[in-house]
């Protein structure tokens, strides 16, 4: 038996990442029952989601990075999309290469992957070259998700912005009223359906159901986090009951590849 520590950098209002991550990794034990996994995270400052709160959330990150690495964690994952992605296209490069930098001069070297980079990397590995995708974003911060997105070759088709600004409230959203919302985005066109382009919206209870309900491959960016952590840690990435990405049908699709 193995126990991994999963480290997150999570912002201080996010209440779901330390939710949704434990219970994906957990819902392994009856196919993995080897595994173990504890979660630790360290919090940077924000509480509502613009871009200038966001831009000085990312500088506390370091720091972030450090307090988890003294834990000595397996893989850590910068826990906020958006935060990652206002900063300008290619961003997830530059922080996670920083961030991994700051765990080797700490002398407690930890491989680290973001959230955004997460989900763009996920949607490549699956070919997904169209996707539909639904934020709790006021518009403007959606637009700039759909424009890092699409910096990475991937065409948003249709977009969906619940436009809560208070990360509290967005934390208290009801995944499952995500049901209806997908049934209101145009999906001709889309290869997939990213149903939360934001970690901090709950998702999971909604994302199977979604995918049997519209027909076509459902993935958040919890989950594609969660898919990229295993991966890095050279486990199976499946998870039941989390839609197609961790399905165990992505991975042999990308094997394939």
């Amino acid at each position: 038996m193995k126990t991994y520590r999963i480290g997150q950098i999570v912002p201080s209002s996010n209440t779901t990442m330390e939710t949704e991550i434990p219970a994906m990794l957990l819902a392994r034990a009856e196919q993995f029952p080897e595994e173990r996994f504890t979660f630790h995270s360290s919090r940077m400052r924000m509480m509502h989601v613009t871009p200038e709160e966001l831009k000085k959330m990312d500088v506390a990150s370091d720091r972030c990075a450090v307090e988890l690495s003294d834990a000595r964690v397996d893989v850590m994952a910068y826990a906020c999309l958006v935060a990652i992605m206002c900063q300008g296209p290619g961003y997830h490069r530059v922080s996670e290469k920083r961030l991994t930098q700051v765990t080797a001069e700490s002398q407690a070297p930890v491989p680290v992957l973001s959230s955004a980079g997460a989900l763009v990397n996920s949607l490549k590995e699956m070919g997904f070259k169209k996707v539909a995708i639904i934020t709790p974003y006021m518009k403007p911060l959606t637009q700039q998700v759909i424009d890092y997105i699409e910096s990475e070759g991937i065409q948003v088709t249709d977009s969906i912005s619940l436009e809560v600004s208070d990360n509290l409230a967005v934390g208290r959203l009801d995944p499952m009223d995500l049901v209806g919302h997908a049934d209101r985005l145009d999906i001709s066109n889309a290869d997939a359906v990213v149903l939360s382009a934001c970690v901090q919206m709950p998702s999971l209870p909604a994302i199977q159901l979604v995918e049997d309900r519209l027909g076509k491959p459902v993935l958040t960016a919890a989950a594609a986090t969660v898919y990229q952590m295993l991966k890095n840690l050279e486990l199976d990435p499946v998870v039941p009951n989390a839609g197609y990405l961790l399905s165990g049908k992505a991975a042999r699709q990308s094997f394939a590849c």
